[in-house]
């Protein structure tokens, strides 16, 4: 990691959030979402200023006193700056445009869309536009106290941020990692066209661009030229640099008292095989498919009846957006309707587990024979790097090909068009029926590959690239 300078991170959610104990007083918790822990380093070793929006009341009473000292998980401190949003413009920000529109969009899931035809400009303006200019002004505040800090915004909420804080500071050195997947010019053709336009040149506003893999920076260079004429500026800034995760946290979490209990349960209740999957319920998740194979499999391999299972473990995410409300149902009754079909006394071929437990999930990553990962679009998917960390049965990972994780894990998993179901159960039958030394050698490969491509080397190449492409001025 290069030595450690003043730097201001911008994102949509903080590190810690705050909630009203039962005094009235205010008591913090840790942030979720893996992208906190992901800039975990960063905070750990730099002198941080985190920008991010209230979420709450708790939150919101705290932007009123200002910013203010806090500490990371792991005792490091950093200064916390909320931004308080009036409650509509959140709203139109988070709930009308950057999830059901974006996301949908960088996710090839506009097909979902209950709304198509929706007229976008006004929640556009009032909302996405006006919440990513309260950040910015806040980032210029605080870059104001550090001139010489950097800028480092995150992801899919802000990608106008960086231009808002060029106009006021043409000086600044930014930067921006985008976490999602990025789509070319016939992608963003569902939207008005001055949307994309003001999306791409935020982007081109920072001196470095990140993404996970390769594809999608690609991708980024493509629609910049298509829209703008401005895809050697893309290619010049932009880099390929696939997040991962914490090694260190996983060995301690899966030697817990929490995880340990937890595994006792699995332990107790599982199949003979199991296939496990772990996801938020998002459409782009694509559990639907998920269990359809798993059905598919079992009508043609009934010698598999009665020996393997499926655990699911879905996380609800999104339930104020109708999309996610109708695929939640959806999810349901795929894994409903493989019960009805298959199942008999004392074996029931679907568990779906609903709720926000990560521990359960580490506990039940540690005994799965199969891994199922089928997002349609995900800009990386750190399940696939999370699982096999842990897992104690030599597991088999299946693959979205359509994963950015894909392109690291690619040798050491059986890849799957995640549109084609049939395509899916037989790579389950491939994965149960694969021999035990490739099994071990597999899963071993992708271990070595998540701890030695760690965090804190993710870290410092955005750093490190954002200092060739910017360097600090004396």
């Amino acid at each position: 990691m290069p030595r450690a300078r003043p730097l201001v991170l911008v994102s949509n959610r903080a590190p810690i959030g705050f909630s009203f104990g039962p005094d009235g007083g205010l008591e913090a918790h840790r942030g979720a979402g893996g992208l906190v822990t992901a800039l975990r380093p960063l905070v750990d070793r730099h002198d941080v200023t985190w920008v991010a929006s209230a979420m709450t009341d708790a939150d919101r009473e705290v932007a009123a006193r200002g910013a203010r000292d806090e500490r990371s998980a792991a005792g490091s401190s950093f200064r916390l700056r909320f931004v308080s949003h009036d409650p509509g413009v959140y709203r139109l920000f988070y709930g009308v445009v950057a999830n059901p529109v974006l996301w949908f969009v960088q996710h090839g899931l506009w097909n979902l869309k209950q709304d198509p035809d929706a007229d976008l400009e006004p929640p556009w303006q009032d909302g996405y536009v006006e919440a990513n200019r309260a950040l910015a002004a806040a980032a210029v505040e605080e870059l104001d106290r550090v001139p010489e800090a950097p800028v480092f915004v995150q992801d899919y909420h802000l990608y106008l941020v960086s231009a808002l804080v060029r106009a006021a500071r043409p000086e600044a050195r930014i930067a921006h990692f985008v976490h999602i997947p990025w789509v070319g010019p016939d992608g963003w053709a569902v939207l008005p066209p001055a949307i994309p336009r003001a999306i791409h040149e935020g982007l081109l506003a920072c001196d470095s661009v990140g993404f996970h893999t390769e594809r999608w920076r690609s991708a980024f260079v493509e629609s910049c030229e298509a829209l703008l004429g401005r895809g050697a500026e893309a290619e010049s800034c932009s880099h390929a640099n696939p997040i991962t995760v914490d090694a260190g946290e996983f060995a301690r979490l899966v030697a817990g008292r929490g995880v340990r209990a937890r595994r006792e349960e699995v332990v107790a209740r599982r199949p003979e095989i199991l296939v496990l999957r772990v996801d938020r319920i998002d459409p782009a998740k694509n559990a639907v498919r998920g269990f359809e194979a798993f059905g598919l499999l079992l009508e043609q391999e009934p010698a598999l009846r009665g020996r393997v299972g499926l655990v699911a473990l879905l996380e609800p995410s999104r339930e104020e957006i109708p999309e996610y409300v109708d695929y939640r149902l959806a999810v349901e009754a795929a894994a409903a309707d493989v019960n009805r079909r298959f199942a008999r006394p004392g074996w029931e071929p679907v568990v779906l587990d609903v709720r926000d437990d990560f521990l359960a999930s580490v506990a039940a990553y540690a005994e799965y024979d199969v891994l199922l990962v089928n997002p349609i679009m995900d800009g990386l998917n750190l399940v696939a790097k999370e699982a096999p960390l842990v897992n104690m049965r030599d597991g088999v990972t299946i693959l979205s090909r359509d994963a950015g994780a894909f392109e690291e894990l690619a040798p050491w998993v059986v890849g799957i068009d995640p549109l084609d179901v049939e395509g899916q159960a037989a790579a389950l039958k491939q994965a149960i029926e694969l021999p035990p030394e490739e099994r071990r050698s597999w899963l071993e490969a992708i271990r070595s590959h998540v701890r030695t491509h760690d965090l804190e080397a993710w870290a410092a190449r955005e750093l490190e690239l954002l200092d060739e492409r910017a360097p600090l001025r004396a």
